[in-house]
């Protein structure tokens, strides 16, 4: 059981950006990523199709034996995270949620930007953190429609993807945000492009090593912690794994085997 792999899953290939600080922090540990790419964005779909798509997961994992479970997407925790914990009460199973809590106390002058999926910020999970810790600085939140499926194409750095950014930046600029929450998986992976945009006046905050050290914790709580050699990690993806394949060396510098899931 020690030895047995950790699943993390996305609705994408935005949760590789944590993968990537599981995998800084656990190099032991071995690891499986399933992309649910055929039903990307979750951000637009009913929460009853994201907690289906959950559960599909969540016994997908436990057929390939996963010590842990990690849900490696904002909208999908919001959705989810409960239904699951109460089903497989002795799974350590860890959540994603924007990093309300670091930025407000991260800002210099108490005005804090939200860049995330429409479904993260209509939920109530997310009104709880503001409510928790935000009750002393402004948030200016900002969904993002259109961002995750350039990303999901491999798209950096284009023009298109420039200014798609630059219209949800505006407004969190003139409202004086001085620290923004990147608030989806996906984001980190434009952290570049934000640099060259806003300079490093503005402070960038994600969950994903939040999310990794979460995850260290439990396994070692539960004697969990692997040993290693890590084993290769391993790939799934619900869309076309040719196109997992190309955009894989671009957010994964490692190698990794891609195969099809059809669930």
């Amino acid at each position: 059981m020690v030895e047995a792999p950790i699943g993390v899953f996305d609705s994408g290939v935005g949760g590789l950006s944590v993968l990537e600080e599981i995998h800084r922090l656990l190099p032991n540990e071995s690891l499986l990523y399933v992309a649910d790419c055929g039903h990307v964005p979750y951000g637009e779909k009913s929460p009853e199709f994201i907690r289906e798509r959950c559960r599909v997961m969540a016994q997908f994992f436990q057929q390939q034996g996963a010590k842990a479970f990690v849900l490696a997407c904002n909208t999908a925790t919001v959705a989810g995270v409960a239904d699951l914990r109460r089903d497989y009460p002795d799974w350590p199973i860890v959540g994603m949620e924007p990093a309300v809590k670091p930025a407000a106390a991260a800002t210099r002058n108490g005005v804090v930007g939200v860049l995330a999926t429409t479904g993260t910020l209509k939920s109530a999970k997310f009104a709880a953190l503001l409510d928790r810790f935000a009750t002393d600085v402004q948030v200016v939140t900002q969904p993002c429609p259109g961002l995750v499926e350039l990303i999901e194409a491999g798209d950096l750095h284009s023009p298109a993807v420039r200014q798609l950014l630059q219209g949800y930046l505006d407004p969190l600029l003139a409202a004086g945000c001085d620290t923004i929450i990147l608030g989806c998986t996906h984001y980190p992976f434009l952290k570049p492009l934000l640099r060259q945009m806003l300079g490093d006046d503005i402070s960038l905050i994600d969950t994903g090593a939040a999310v990794a050290r979460q995850l260290q914790r439990l396994l070692a709580e539960r004697q969990l912690l692997a040993a290693g050699p890590a084993r290769p990690a391993q790939f799934w993806t619900s869309a076309s794994p040719e196109h997992m394949r190309n955009i894989l060396p671009l957010l994964w510098n490692k190698s990794g085997i891609v195969r099809s899931f059809g669930l």
